[in-house]
């Protein structure tokens, strides 16, 4: 049995006493688990001290060469108390000043310093809940578009097919219906950038709350899809978690489709789309819809005039520097690293100082968070950067 699986103590006794009983050290070590080296090792501790020897012996150092001298730990503190605000690059300077004879610990020494007494005020990170936003009533075609999942269902093949499905609010008009294997945004970004080079952009996208739409870990809940969206000025709209009425019309639609295209399923992914074609074909251009007055959802749909294009690197003439974030989500200041998410991944970001040693975080015209000398990670505002007042287009 392994050392780690039991009591370390008592696991040592019993490989020692069937060693003492004439058991073979080859045989033991390969039932305890050890190397012959280790096995050895813990006999001749053994034969040294006894008992004794079998116990867990202590593995810190007996000296620490890097350890803060006592007398400049309790300076650290004195500064600290006199001087309430002040962070650890202050207080080194002020140690530089006042005893320039010692070498001043770094700031992350002194910054640790404080942690370990209770000196350092730390900031509860907020962690993003889902509340939804507000909602707008499309009074014209490609005012809001809609775009959910339709529930994932079983193939003839055994594999799952997730119809990822866009209409337009105001027509009805049903842009998309794509089987795809899965909700991940891989898959979503190839049929969203095709429904935008075939109808244009819209000024809104509705969706729940889900993946690839949102992303419950990242800020405010973006998702690397929905900054794409702000990136060419779609502005996000979401309905509140577990209000699938929010969103009514276009799950009603969901289950006109279920009904005439998934049952049954098809066998495969290339015989299920076929169906779905033809579902978009007769949705759109052979079915009256009584909220149109007996219309066509294509007689009432005409395409977005803001046609799709590949949006140029922002500017941010008001910051003091633009940086490229990461594809692990970090913003790099030298040598630093300062971790903002990575749904910014291959995005340019602008920073500047606000106050002392503290600097906003802005992308397009939405200010993200902030961060300082000591924390690298950006904490995030606490006003709803999806607010009216800051939507990259109005939807009425």
């Amino acid at each position: 049995m392994p050392w780690k699986e039991c009591n370390c103590m008592d696991e040592r006794l019993k490989f020692v006493a069937r060693l003492l009983d004439g058991e073979k050290m080859a045989v033991m070590c390969r039932e305890f688990g050890i190397s012959r080296k280790t096995g050895y090792k813990i006999f001749n501790r053994f034969k040294d001290c006894g008992i004794r020897g079998l116990e867990d012996k202590a593995r810190s150092p007996y000296r620490h060469p890097n350890k803060t001298p006592f007398q400049v730990e309790k300076a650290i503190l004195k500064i600290k108390r006199e001087h309430r605000t002040w962070g650890a690059p202050k207080i080194r300077e002020k140690l530089i000043k006042e005893f320039p004879v010692i070498r001043p610990p770094a700031p992350s020494t002194i910054h640790a310093i404080l942690d370990r007494h209770g000196l350092v005020t730390r900031r509860r990170r907020k962690r993003y809940k889902a509340k939804g936003t507000e909602l707008s009533a499309a009074q014209s075609p490609n005012a809001l578009w809609c775009a959910d999942y339709k529930g994932e269902f079983l193939l003839g093949n055994r594999k799952y097919c997730y119809p990822l499905t866009i209409t337009d609010q105001r027509s009805r008009y049903l842009l998309a219906c794509e089987g795809l294997e899965s909700t991940k945004a891989v898959g979503a970004f190839p049929v969203f950038e095709r429904v935008f080079r075939e109808f244009g952009l819209p000024a809104a996208i509705r969706t729940d709350n889900g993946v690839p739409f949102a992303s419950p870990h990242a800020l405010f809940g973006l998702s690397r899809l929905s900054v794409w969206w702000l990136r060419l000025g779609i502005a996000i709209e979401r309905i509140k978690p577990g209000n699938p009425q929010q969103n009514g019309r276009h799950e009603r639609m969901h289950l006109t489709l279920k009904k005439e295209a998934t049952k049954p399923a098809s066998f495969n992914f290339l015989q299920q789309q076929g169906r779905f074609d033809e579902f978009i074909e007769g949705y759109n251009n052979d079915r009256p819809h009584q909220a149109l007055g007996g219309m066509y959802p294509g007689e009432v749909y005409t395409p977005s005039a803001r046609a799709y294009f590949h949006p140029e690197v922002p500017e941010y003439p008001f910051h003091d520097r633009t940086i490229l974030v990461t594809q692990c989500g970090r913003i790099c200041i030298g040598r630093r690293k300062v971790n903002l998410s990575t749904v910014f991944a291959g995005q340019y970001v602008g920073i500047r100082e606000v106050a002392d040693e503290i600097w906003l975080v802005s992308f397009m015209d939405y200010d993200l968070g902030f961060f300082d000398q000591n924390e690298n990670r950006v904490e995030p505002v606490g006003v709803n950067p999806f607010a009216p007042k800051v939507l990259p287009m109005s939807s009425e």
